[in-house]
């Protein structure tokens, strides 16, 4: 049996999808839905605040909870699976792997992750669903020295930024975002039109490992001894989202007490 908080946010999320809750309208406050449903106010207060973080519901202070727009929203400021936001939404996943290969790096691909020219590269071109509907082309090109076995992984199971963090945890990243028109074979895969504007976000992680330093002898020092780190890229990827379906954003706090310097 499920929590009774997702319980009350299916029902809401069935309502929004029905056209019977539109963005804008007021959903019912916490004190209505634990009555409603029979759940204390923390539960309720749960089941909002849920679908707030997730861009579903947006909160108006002193005026009440809302239907936010309709097009599902991924952060800009973190780096998330795909998979885990459609199912944070109570949604279903799927996928579809179009392509997994070793290529020689061209120039371009070179240059991303920081690899020479001509070197092996693992390549893969995934489509992501939700509910059925394609919402991401992934395009993404991943530096073998720093996971080997990514071709063998099972992207069934797990999508390849979750594979990616759990071989070479995420240290540090890069990325843009712009609007444009999807080549044929992407609008395609997506199922829009070559004419329907997408949201294009190039990614570039990078991660870290520590290594023990070696003397000019050519010895290794012992575990006490410092050591180096050694930081490269792990993967370059370009994501395809149809802008009628996705949404970039995220929440910036300035509550935070920050010192300023002055100009002189």
């Amino acid at each position: 049996m499920q929590p009774r908080y997702i319980a009350i946010k299916s029902l809401i999320l069935d309502a929004i999808e029905a056209g019977h809750m539109k963005p804008g309208d007021q959903v019912p406050s916490e004190n209505q839905l634990a009555q409603e449903h029979g759940v204390s106010r923390m539960t309720a207060r749960r089941a909002l605040s849920d679908m707030v973080d997730e861009g579903i519901l947006m909160r108006s202070q002193g005026l009440g909870t809302f239907v936010s727009d309709h097009r599902p929203m991924s952060s800009m400021l973190e780096i998330k699976s795909i998979r885990d936001e459609i199912e944070q939404r109570g949604h279903r996943y799927s996928n579809r792997i179009v392509l997994l290969e070793t290529r020689s790096a061209d120039h371009s691909i070179a240059a991303h992750l920081a690899v020479n020219e001509g070197d092996d590269v693992f390549h893969s071109v995934i489509v992501h669903s939700e509910n059925g509907l394609p919402v991401q082309y992934e395009d993404r090109w991943v530096n073998p020295a720093w996971a080997p076995d990514y071709l063998r992984s099972d992207f069934h199971a797990q999508t390849a930024n979750y594979y990616l963090n759990l071989v070479a945890p995420l240290t540090m990243a890069d990325h843009s975002v712009e609007a444009v028109l999807a080549a044929a074979d992407i609008a395609h895969e997506l199922h829009i039109q070559p004419t329907e504007p997408c949201l294009k976000v190039s990614r570039r992680t990078y991660s870290s490992i520590h290594s023990p330093l070696v003397t000019a002898s050519g010895h290794t020092p012992g575990k006490s001894a410092e050591k180096r780190r050694k930081q490269g890229v792990v993967s370059h990827a370009v994501l395809y989202h149809p802008g009628s379906r996705y949404r970039l954003g995220g929440h910036l706090d300035f509550q935070t007490k920050t010192t300023i310097t002055p100009e002189k």
